[in-house]
């Protein structure tokens, strides 16, 4: 099981992604824009720079539904490795079965 810390940190980080998505990508669009003066796209780059750090979505970090674990990670099923071969052994885990050749 992760530390409790580390995963109430990553769920402030997605609330903070969430809140400040719209805002990021108009700021974000400012600067890629090529209508945009060359004074906008600063404004906008300050702006942009302004925000909290943790309101960028690379900041995030994809965790295990079950432990918190952030290592070994499958996004098709939310789960780590070790969660997923478990489930998958007692048959849990749709449309998955163990390879034998």
């Amino acid at each position: 099981m992760a530390k409790t810390n580390m995963i109430n940190r990553d769920i402030k980080r997605r609330a903070l992604a969430t809140k400040y998505r719209v805002r990021r990508d108009e700021l974000r669009a400012k600067v890629r824009s090529l209508k945009t003066s060359d004074e906008g796209r600063h404004e906008a780059m300050v702006a942009l720079q302004k925000l909290p750090r943790d309101s960028s979505r690379s900041r995030e970090r994809n965790r295990c539904g079950l432990t918190g674990r952030s290592r070994g990670f499958y996004r098709k099923f939310g789960l780590s490795r070790m969660k997923l071969r478990e489930l998958i052994m007692k048959g849990v885990v749709p449309g998955v079965l163990k390879a034998s050749w």
